[in-house]
């Protein structure tokens, strides 16, 4: 259980959890709504605002670098996966399905903004990068790129 307080901002409608060990390091944030039941019970709803980090694995073997990202309830399109130099960037929006206007009793599943982020230890083999989404994992896997040897010639003298 992480040891966090809960500042609530009545005036402008916003939470934040703060570390309790560290005042000042602010844990997360959230937009509040407040509902009104019909039996007019009052209903605290906060949703983060934050771009929050998907539970990601990565494993490496001799050949490549394999990396699961948990981010059940999408479809194909709603994420990207980007390759840069060093990085590999998984990001997307995973939106709440046909739940209409409810108030939550608990709220648990993460929706909104999401990017992970993936140090790459050697440099990829772009053009055999494999990336599959199932029973809501996508897994991409990052073959090494093989060492190119490189031809070394004489310089012509000039006569």
């Amino acid at each position: 259980m992480r040891n966090v307080m809960v500042l609530i901002d009545a005036v402008g409608g916003s939470v934040m959890l703060v570390d309790k060990n560290n005042y000042g390091r602010r844990v997360e944030a959230a937009e509040v709504h407040y509902h009104e039941t019909k039996n007019h019970q009052q209903i605290l709803q906060a949703r983060h605002s934050q771009v929050w980090r998907p539970p990601t694995d990565v494993m490496v073997d001799d050949e490549k670098l394999t990396v699961v990202v948990e981010v059940a309830g999408m479809q194909m399109g709603e994420f990207h996966v980007t390759l840069g130099s060093q990085y590999l960037t998984i990001s997307g929006v995973r939106s709440p399905k046909g739940q209409g206007q409810v108030a939550y009793h608990q709220l648990e599943v993460r929706y909104g903004e999401f990017s992970t982020e993936v140090t790459l230890p050697w440099i990829v083999a772009e053009e055999q990068i494999i990336a599959r989404y199932e029973d809501g994992f996508l897994k991409v896997e990052l073959p090494r790129a093989k060492p190119h040897k490189v031809r070394v010639t004489r310089k012509k003298q000039d006569s």
